[in-house]
């Protein structure tokens, strides 16, 4: 009998963000809101946004097509495909049968897999199914294929700056140099409204802000000693914070990925005060009598927590919070590309290392796993997946539009939001090379999608038509 497939989890990766963007400081002075309302209490700098011609199909096409040219994957090598998305096209049509179209070309038809969808959970799900696929005795010997993606936008009011979009693809397959340690891993999965998407009639969530960042910290907590309590049954010591060299946070916006690193130190110092230093357990030593209600509330602790904690988040978070910063929420896409971040600031000290993720949806879904890194082999070694993303190309490459002209295209989009018969502008001029584009969505409903080329473009529709 063969051996099980060793080492499974990412292979290859890359990203894709829309070039448009707005800067917050832009939004602040537009919106006349306090100066740093959004750039030092979101913790945010820009944000992405899809223009007329780009949707959640049209970058999954784009990212998909790119790592598979980039890392010369013959497409008839996917056997799983799986989606993670919360940005509804169609309420029974995947985005995957959309991205079929790559690999119908090629005469590969046979391909499992669909979306998932819970909020920014739906890529966790996708990933976690894929490499389980991998493990199994079902797998079939052929590679994985992750996309998250989302466009992430807010109805006029204090949400609106947290919005962003963009694509990450992901190729699974064993020997991978970002390779899961499957049997670190704790969840939890509950019932709440914090943030939901009830009326099929807007793309506009229903957001209760201050009940969701306490349903996030909830989910941390409940996840944290969930993992810990695995760690030690199978490692036989416990876990704490100094175990992982790096933690990587699902990122609506910045600040709350510093209150959630917060708030894993805090729970090492109630666990064992041993595990912070002298000076932390004196800022933290006042609230140990907390309730675990009355810490959540509590803004005291909050900042505690941070001062505590920052130069540990300072070493262990900051390097993964570049592109959710600069681009945005991304819903499914953000924690990976919190993990792209720690990719293009890190690469070349992060084999040997282990990288704890946390994934949280709302409503509430939530898992807390972590990764081990090696350098991996040609061509699927960390330096070549750094350079085929080009992080710093792609940020360096955005146009910024003044905020008037970011509502104004919000405006356009709300008014095409499950429309039919209708030919966008097919302005593709500030789109790079490789990029798919929305030009029509036709009296059926039917979207169809070209291809930006150097010399041409190539027409994408439904069924060949």
């Amino acid at each position: 009998m063969a051996s099980r497939p060793k080492n499974v989890g990412i292979l290859a990766m890359d990203i894709y963000f829309p070039r448009t963007c707005v800067q917050q400081e832009a939004l602040e002075a537009h919106d006349g809101v306090s100066k740093g309302k959004y750039t030092i209490g979101l913790g945010q700098d820009c944000m992405a946004f899809c223009t007329e011609v780009e949707d959640v199909i049209s970058m999954s096409l784009t990212v998909v097509t790119s790592l598979l040219e980039k890392f010369k994957i013959d497409p008839k090598q996917i056997g799983r495909l799986e989606v993670g998305s919360e940005t509804v096209i169609d309420k029974s049509k995947s985005i995957k049968t959309f991205l079929m179209q790559i690999f119908e070309e090629s005469g590969n038809t046979d391909i499992e897999g669909v979306d998932s969808t819970n909020a920014c959970y739906g890529g966790t799900a996708a990933l976690f199914n894929c490499v389980n696929w991998v493990e199994s005795s079902s797998w079939d010997g052929r590679y994985g294929l992750v996309v998250c993606t989302d466009s992430a936008v807010y109805a006029e009011g204090p949400a609106r700056p947290t919005g962003g979009a963009a694509a990450i693809a992901m190729l699974i397959g064993p020997d991978a140099p970002i390779a899961f340690e499957s049997k670190f891993r704790g969840s939890y999965m509950s019932h709440a409204y914090d943030f939901y998407k009830p009326n099929l009639a807007s793309e506009y969530p229903v957001v209760d802000g201050k009940l969701s960042q306490t349903c996030f910290l909830m989910a941390l907590d409940s996840c944290y000693k969930n993992f810990c309590e695995k760690f030690e049954k199978l490692e036989g010591r416990p876990f704490s914070i100094s175990d992982s060299d790096y933690f990587v946070f699902h990122s609506p916006y910045n600040k709350l990925v510093q209150k959630s690193f917060g708030r894993l130190y805090f729970n090492d110092f109630l666990r064992n005060p041993s595990f912070v230093n002298e000076v932390a357990r004196k800022t933290l030593g006042p609230f140990t009598s907390l309730s675990d209600d009355e810490s959540y509330q509590s803004r005291d602790l909050e900042k505690a927590n941070q001062q505590a904690s920052k130069y540990v988040y300072d070493e262990k978070v900051q390097p993964t919070t570049l592109i959710p910063k600069q681009v945005g929420n991304m819903y499914t896409a953000s924690l990976y590309a919190a993990l792209v971040s720690l990719l293009h600031n890190k690469h070349s000290s992060l084999a040997g290392k282990r990288v704890v993720m946390f994934s949280y949806g709302s409503g509430i879904t939530a898992t807390l796993f972590s990764f081990h890194i090696q350098e991996g082999q040609h061509p699927f070694s960390l330096s070549n997946i750094v350079t085929a993303m080009n992080v710093s190309g792609k940020l360096n490459q955005r146009l910024e539009f003044p905020p008037e002209k970011f509502i104004e295209t919000l405006k356009l989009m709300e008014h095409r939001y499950g429309a039919k018969d209708f030919v966008t502008s097919k302005d593709c001029s500030y789109l790079p090379p490789g990029t798919f584009y929305l030009t029509e969505v036709d009296s059926m409903y039917r979207r169809f999608y070209a291809k930006k080329c150097d010399d041409a473009n190539s027409q994408f529709a439904p069924n060949g038509q």
